[in-house]
């Protein structure tokens, strides 16, 4: 499942979307990956003797990965009305660089459902690794909010 797919399916947009293509998607969690491009225009300012992606675009793209997964679950419901948003950053553990040229591999997998909010754990791996792991939340808003 590629970018056309993702975009059917979440509001994010290049430059801002940091899922290139899905792996695995299930009811209860997704696999995704990205490649991280070296002519990225954030790696110019984030350290550019050293570029490193930032923790933050990081923890992004799991959150992307996550509304993707809600997203996908409630079409498949037909009960999707507005957008997957954030509401929740429960824990952010940063354990590996990723760097220019490295190719990335996103999870996100559902934790709990409770009426309108979502609660999700996600991981970044860069080299078989552990990068980032997190936990969120998020909700339904826009349309039939």
């Amino acid at each position: 499942m590629d970018k056309d797919f993702i975009m059917e399916q979440i509001p994010h947009r290049p430059p801002f979307l940091w899922l290139d293509r899905v792996l695995e998607l299930t009811e209860s969690s997704i696999r995704a990956e990205m490649a991280v491009s070296a002519d990225l225009e954030i790696f110019k300012g984030h350290y550019p003797n050293y570029p490193i992606m930032p923790g933050v675009l990081l923890c992004e793209a799991v959150f992307q990965a996550g509304a993707l997964l809600v997203a996908k679950t409630l079409r498949k419901k037909q009960e999707l009305k507005g957008v997957p948003v954030l509401t929740r950053i429960l824990g952010a553990k940063f354990k590996r660089e990723v760097r220019p040229g490295d190719r990335i591999e996103i999870s996100a997998t559902l934790k709990e459902h409770v009426g309108p909010a979502w609660f999700l754990k996600g991981t970044v791996h860069v080299h078989d690794k552990i990068a980032v792991q997190v936990e969120f939340a998020c909700a339904l808003k826009g349309e039939g909010e």
